[in-house]
């Protein structure tokens, strides 16, 4: 056990040291390069912070264990939502840019509900992968031919109003290089150490390893967004905080489970639970994004504080599912019948009120940009 919370510990510690690293060294790098923060936030954090679940579904896989796997993605996908963008705006309100609202959030409802067509065969075939993969590609080339229609000059103002101005030369090119190397690095090692303590621990208090993978293993491998989002927030850079979540999910599905897909050689089976539950929420996850994203061009902490709690009712619906116990059907039934209409009322009353506030042929809150 001593062990154990020295793993957690030392894990725990290389998470916040990677994170900030990590983001000193891309805000930087975005200011050397002409590209916005958010677009950095949307690929090289995103991509980077997603690398233990590349990782852990990779290994999964050539294990035989294709529906770790999967859960891995779609747990973390959950997570990086609910916890990491509720958190962080707990820390502070988050805005949010319009090319998210136009553009990413309905790219990630889209791939996630094209993930649920793919598994509706009971099966997430390599022909599957290789679409996802094409998409993460087509993706990717577009963010950076987008970034490069802004002018250096708008992208060094936006710098010099948020950071100061950024010197340039060949040591400061090396020097923030090796901050996000170095960040990237302790964050994959630190999520590993702090995993593999909280398993033990948990073993010890005797948890099952089934509840172990539903919830520690899915929000494990989340763990360097959730420290890169938070340190982003703290140091002010929040469409990093943002964009990290929301490139870290578009990246999850379209990379990690195409080449998961295409390296499992017959496809990935898909359980029924994960059909008829994890992959439903996921999507409706996602679509959620959307009026709480409207409202304001914010993300509130009351809508912070909605999230957290509504990872806190999905994990205890886990745990009830896992021990098959008594009062499941009771829990599913509130869930259900008030707690979910109830939300959904609050948000489409909260998108009206909001709505008449944004200018004539604008989106709520459109006065911030990218």
């Amino acid at each position: 056990m001593t062990v154990a919370i020295l793993l957690l510990v030392a894990g725990g510690g290389l998470l916040l040291i990677g994170a900030e690293s990590l983001v000193r060294g891309a805000s930087k790098l975005a200011g050397l390069l002409g590209i916005s923060p958010l677009i950095i936030g949307l690929t090289i954090v995103a991509y980077g912070t997603s690398a233990p679940e590349l990782a852990v579904s990779l290994q999964s896989t050539l294990a035989g264990q294709g529906d770790i796997a999967l859960g891995n993605v779609i747990g973390s996908n959950i997570f990086n939502v609910l916890v990491i963008l509720g958190l962080s705006s707990l820390v502070a309100p988050l805005p949010v840019a319009q090319q998210l609202i136009r553009l990413d959030v309905p790219i990630m409802v889209g791939i996630s509900a094209l993930l649920l067509f793919f598994s509706l065969d009971r099966l997430l075939q390599p022909s599957d992968g290789i679409v996802l993969i094409l998409g993460g590609v087509v993706y990717t080339l577009f963010l950076v031919y987008q970034s490069r229609r802004e002018t250096n000059a708008e992208v060094q103002s936006e710098y010099d109003r948020e950071y100061g101005p950024t010197p340039l030369g060949r040591w400061t090119w090396v020097r923030n290089l090796a901050y996000m190397g170095g960040g990237l690095v302790a964050l994959v090692l630190g999520s590993r150490l702090f995993v593999t303590g909280a398993v033990s621990i948990a073993e010890a208090l005797g948890v099952s390893r089934l509840v172990i993978g539903l919830t520690i293993v899915a929000a494990g491998t989340s763990l360097p967004e959730l420290a890169t989002s938070a340190v982003a927030t703290f140091r002010g850079e929040r469409d990093i905080a943002v964009g990290n979540v929301v490139g870290s999910n578009i990246f999850n599905i379209l990379t990690v489970l195409g080449v998961t897909a295409v390296a499992s050689g017959s496809g990935i089976p898909i359980p029924s639970a994960v059909l008829n539950f994890d992959l439903p929420v996921m999507v409706a996850v996602a679509v959620a994004c959307l009026p709480i994203f409207l409202t304001g061009n914010v993300i509130s902490r009351w809508e912070g504080m909605l999230f957290s709690g509504y990872y806190v009712a999905y994990a205890t619906y886990l745990i009830l599912r896992a021990a098959d116990h008594e009062h499941l059907g009771l829990f599913s039934q509130v869930m259900l019948l008030f707690v979910i209409p109830l939300t959904v009322i609050t948000l489409v009353l909260v998108v009206i009120t909001s709505w008449p506030k944004a200018p004539k042929g604008e989106l709520p809150g459109d006065t911030h940009s990218r």
